[in-house]
């Protein structure tokens, strides 16, 4: 199996795969992110568009499964177009929350949102649009601000990808059209949409990104001063 992405999420996975068995075909980071690899000894690859990189893909490949783990590359045809079974995890419950999840996060909070997960889906040639394979659902309290809507949905991707590894290598799962209603997408046009909500009672408590302010240093510096201007 192949994975696209960065980070800890992704690593958290491609160590859980290789502890269960089975094989790393190919591990695909940004450029620069090279040295995320650490002591692993999976054949790894790091570039500026994957969807460049379909035939290394192709070749690579030995079961034709594709997970993309906290991976900011949308994947287009090239790659879709491979006969791969690609899957992503994403960090929000679709089709609400579909978007940037940094963006879907601070507007569950600002729209009064009681729940938020993580879903676990087929990659289909839109954004977030593809079969749901699974959800994990938490709730949100009037006490939870980004950092701990965010660290808990961390956790549910982890969760989710553990939790259907094994029925999707044996291809036993049953993916489910996401329904059309209760859409929303969140993107950079929201990101930048942010400070003109400046006013809201729960704004701090969406846009304080706490540990997470290193994370996405952009959106730190786009809403400095923000939250004392109320």
């Amino acid at each position: 199996m192949i994975f696209i992405g960065s980070g800890s999420l992704l690593w958290r996975a491609v160590d859980f795969a290789a502890g269960a068995g089975h094989l790393v075909d190919l591990v695909v980071v940004p450029v620069g992110q090279e040295l995320s690899a650490g002591n692993r000894r999976h054949p790894l690859l790091a570039c500026a568009d994957v969807n460049n990189d379909a035939d290394r893909l192709a070749n690579a490949a030995t079961d034709g499964i594709v997970f993309s783990i906290n991976n900011a590359t949308i994947l287009r045809d090239p790659i879709l177009n491979k006969g791969f079974r690609v899957y992503n995890i994403h960090n929000g419950l679709l089709p609400r929350h579909r978007g940037l999840p940094e963006a879907a996060i601070a507007y569950a909070i600002l729209n009064g949102d009681n729940a938020y997960g993580a879903t676990l889906h087929e990659i289909d040639a839109d954004v977030d649009t593809g079969a749901i394979i699974d959800a994990e659902r938490f709730p949100i309290t009037r006490a939870d601000g980004f950092q701990d809507i965010m660290l808990e949905g961390l956790r549910a991707c982890t969760l989710l990808f553990e939790r259907n590894l094994e029925p999707i290598v044996a291809n036993r799962t049953t993916p489910i059209p996401q329904p059309a209603e209760g859409s929303g997408y969140y993107g950079r046009e929201s990101l930048h949409a942010l400070r003109d909500l400046a006013d809201h009672p729960d704004y701090s408590r969406a846009t304080d990104l706490g540990i997470f302010s290193a994370y996405y240093p952009d959106l730190g510096e786009r809403l400095a001063g923000t939250r004392t201007k109320r």
